[in-house]
């Protein structure tokens, strides 16, 4: 049995014109629009300690006809977004399968 994983990643440049390569664990689209929940693949190991479970959402947006990412501004949309991703993850990876 081949149960090879392959990460979806991608690399974003900051304002300072640093580039941070992020992976990408979960897309969502609603009525809101659609986002990604993405996780640092560079960290230190104090970080991975101490932020394990620390991810970034971000909205896709299309701009000049290029997918662009930027950050939710809204903290009451962010809230209700992290709690969607959250569950999903937790479904996806802690819940027992029925029986």
């Amino acid at each position: 049995m081949d149960n090879e994983y392959e990460a979806d990643l991608l690399t974003l440049v900051d304002d300072e014109g640093q580039e941070h390569e992020f992976e990408i664990i979960d897309e969502l689209e609603n009525d809101d629009g659609h986002f990604m929940a993405l996780v640092p693949t560079q960290q230190d190991a104090d970080e991975v300690a101490s932020d394990a479970e620390t991810y970034y959402i971000f909205e896709v947006i299309e701009e000049d006809g290029e997918e662009q990412l930027q950050e939710v501004e809204d903290d009451a949309l962010l809230d209700k977004l992290a709690e969607i991703f959250e569950n999903r993850f937790n479904e996806a990876y802690y819940d027992e399968p029925e029986e």
